[in-house]
């Protein structure tokens, strides 16, 4: 986990989606970021906050 990593909350891990596939998202605690398998990206939480933009997701191998 980052030093800056901070705990989403679990309302909005219910509501929010991969931007590019509308599909869930899982939280990956130990590596602080919101994970899209069918998009196979990984989107960073940064101080708690979900950055849902595909520019700043990190690929991810399937």
């Amino acid at each position: 986990m980052t030093d800056n990593a901070a705990p989403v909350d679990p309302k909005l891990l219910e509501i929010l989606v991969c931007p590019l596939t509308k599909g869930p998202l899982r939280y990956d605690r130990e590596r602080g970021e919101l994970v899209s398998d069918k998009a196979g990206l990984a989107y960073p939480v940064r101080d708690g906050i979900p950055i849902m933009l595909p520019d700043q997701a990190r690929k991810i191998e399937g």
